[in-house]
């Protein structure tokens, strides 16, 4: 493996302010350079994709090319060219209304670059949530700098040495390390901190950028549910859920987390969820279909979960090969089914990230939003369904950082939809438009007129004075 520079807090801060100074001195940049870069990146994506998906492999143990794919290079591409396609029409300048007390004058929104961008990526798709946002502050006319995670360190030492052959640090800096170097990245004065990742370290983060007002984004994850409406087509639904929950072994952070179904469908819900696991992966130990857990520590967090809920739930179904020591050394779990958990157990209190699926049954569309709106508002949400009055009322009562009808997790894919959380899922959005607009300043810009009337209110005042005052408060 290639060595990777280790930073200090010196030489991080040293970097910030270069990327600072070179924006104070050189603006916002026009359109021919942001665009010269983000072909640049697109260069870099599609003509190394061969080794950086090798370096993705190697990380995880096993992860198919097709899950890289579709998890980290085409998400990554169509981004860029959404970008190269719309960002020079989304910085114009474009006017405004101006109110008639203010005529001849004119007003418009300047959209400028804010600076230096610092990211903060997350191993579960190392290239992706690392190249994106910096693809998206690329577009916007910012400086970069980018830490991606410890946990995949062939994919970070390949993205630091390819970034180092296409841009200049000065541009886009990527800044290897352990926690102890993510932690002096995140207590940088950067323009804007972008995180992906943990609630819980998410919650850190936003503290160290609070020492210095520095605006943050925080994609994080949480407990995304799916329902089951009563209308479903629990054949088809079950096929699309279990695709989803074990697409890169439930290492997603809008992976489908629990499922909830109408209390007189469960059983027959589960059946077709362990037919579809089997066609699927019809054996899990040797198969390359299969990712394997990022490492050791995961998949013993994961097993931890099972362990916990065998004395908190109904059953524990396990599809496939069962728990031994090759399964524990290429760390692939099983795909499990845990039913009706009580809400005591670990695996519904906390993010699973692995092939684990709680499936609990309801007795009403009301008890299933109640049940989802007592917990922390999700990343995602996710409904099957015909019956178009209990999908307005579970869009309409329900608060979700994201929405999939009868499917999970495509809308992360669509480039004029937001992604991005609220609540413990997170704060802000990015992709298209809305990343552009994150990482960019709308400068609000007045030209006063010569022959501005404002001249009438200037003191003395008098009776025209009072005149217009009342005039213009009649035209409010």
């Amino acid at each position: 493996m290639l060595e990777t520079k280790i930073w200090s807090s010196e030489q991080l801060l040293d970097a910030l302010n270069r990327q600072k100074a070179l924006f104070k001195k050189e603006g916002s940049p026009d359109w021919a350079s942001r665009k010269e870069k983000l072909k640049k990146l697109l260069t870099l994506v599609t003509k190394h994709e061969s080794e950086i998906s090798k370096a993705i492999s190697q990380d995880f143990g096993n992860r198919h090319e097709i899950e890289n794919q579709l998890g980290d290079f085409i998400v990554v591409q169509a981004g860029i060219k959404h970008l190269l396609k719309h960002g020079k029409q989304w910085m114009k300048p474009h006017a405004v209304e101006i109110d008639m007390q203010y005529w001849p004058s004119t007003g418009y929104i300047q959209p400028q670059a804010i600076g230096t961008v610092g990211v903060i990526a997350p191993w579960n798709y190392p290239f992706h949530l690392a190249i994106l946002p910096v693809a998206v502050a690329v577009a916007a006319g910012n400086r970069v700098m980018l830490k991606p995670s410890d946990l995949t360190p062939r994919t970070s030492t390949v993205i630091e040495k390819l970034i180092a052959e296409y841009f200049d640090k000065d541009d886009i800096a990527v800044v290897n390390g352990d926690v102890d170097v993510a932690r002096a990245f995140s207590e940088l004065p950067f323009d804007h901190l972008f995180f992906t990742g943990s609630t819980s370290v998410g919650r850190l983060v936003a503290q160290a950028a609070a020492k210095n007002l520095t605006p943050v984004t925080l994609e994080l994850g949480g407990k995304s549910p799916v329902i089951l409406d009563d209308s479903a087509d629990l054949a088809l639904a079950a096929k699309r859920i279990a695709f989803t929950k074990l697409f890169n072994c439930g290492q997603t952070c809008v992976a489908p987390d629990y499922v909830l179904v109408p209390e007189g469908k469960k059983e027959q819900f589960i059946d077709l969820m362990v037919k579809s696991i089997k066609e699927m992966y019809p054996e899990i130990q040797d198969n390359p279909d299969y990712t394997s857990i990022i490492n050791d520590h995961h998949y013993q967090r994961v097993m931890g979960l099972v362990r916990d809920a065998k004395d908190k739930c109904d059953r524990i179904i396990a599809v496939g090969d069962h728990e031994s020591a090759q399964l524990q050394m290429n760390r692939k779990p099983a795909p499990t089914l845990v039913i009706e958990p009580r809400p005591d157990a670990s695996i519904m209190q906390e993010e699973i990230f692995g092939p684990l699926m709680p499936i609990l049954g309801y007795s009403s569309i009301d008890q299933a939003i109640d049940y989802i709106n007592d917990g922390a508002r999700p990343l995602a949400l996710y409904f099957f369904g015909k019956d178009n009055n209990n999908r307005k009322a579970v869009l309409n009562r329900t608060i979700s950082g994201g929405v999939t009808i009868n499917d999970c997790m495509w809308h992360v894919g669509q480039e004029n939809l937001p992604f991005g959380g609220v609540g413990d899922s997170g704060m802000g959005a990015y992709h298209g438009k809305t990343g552009f607009d994150l990482f960019t300043k709308d400068k609000p810009v007045f030209v006063q007129s010569r022959f501005s009337t404002l001249k009438l209110l200037f003191p003395p005042y008098g009776g025209l004075a009072q005149s217009i005052v009342k005039i213009v408060k009649k035209l409010l």
